[in-house]
């Protein structure tokens, strides 16, 4: 099952606050909203991709948890982007100061403003050019370094600002460099 895209402009322009109550009247489906305003109706990810999406998050947020630099979101949270998209990383994460400056309202919803690292892997449902696409849109709202796993390539693509989108090939782990001071990511169960 591939994600779909329902442009629904010509009939509705959804603002934000009413995106937000159609995700939540209808919490088993996962949707995301690009700038264009199109919806797009992800489809739940299989049981490998799962298993590493949680190995992801357990790493970043162990590292969170001993540097207390900032919050950690899982694939179910919201993101309002600052070109007005909607999306929702498998991983992301937000400098603490950051976090600190929103309003107890603005926690409670989709979160206004771009995460400062993300990662995203590939299912097989997919399409690869898309997720660069995404990725791209992260870097363009503010995002500091993302990553894109490729397991059926066994690719890590990184996203940094200012520099050409990086690729290596099944790398071990990964040094989050200055965005998470002393955050190794560890890659080694999600090529297996």
């Amino acid at each position: 099952m591939t994600p779909l895209t329902l442009n629904l402009n010509s009939v509705i322009k959804l603002t934000s606050e009413e995106f937000y109550q159609l995700c939540q009247d209808n919490p088993d489906l996962k949707l995301e909203r690009n700038a264009a305003g199109e919806l797009i109706i992800m489809p739940p990810t299989g049981g490998e991709t799962g298993k590493r999406n949680v190995n992801l998050i357990l790493q970043v947020a162990q590292w969170n948890e001993q540097n207390q630099l900032g919050e950690v979101f899982d694939s179910s949270t919201g993101f309002t982007l600052p070109n007005g998209a909607d999306r929702s990383p498998d991983v992301s994460w937000i400098e603490k100061s950051r976090w600190n400056a929103l309003t107890k309202e603005q926690r409670e919803k989709f979160i206004p403003l771009c995460p400062d690292f993300v990662i995203e892997i590939l299912s097989p449902s997919d399409r690869l050019q898309k997720v660069q696409e995404k990725m791209q849109e992260y870097l363009d709202n503010g995002c500091r370094l993302g990553l894109l796993i490729n397991r059926k390539k066994q690719e890590l693509e990184i996203y940094r600002p200012d520099y050409k989108v990086e690729i290596l090939p099944a790398p071990q782990s990964f040094i989050a460099e200055d965005v998470l001071p002393g955050f190794i990511l560890n890659l080694q169960k999600i090529w297996e």
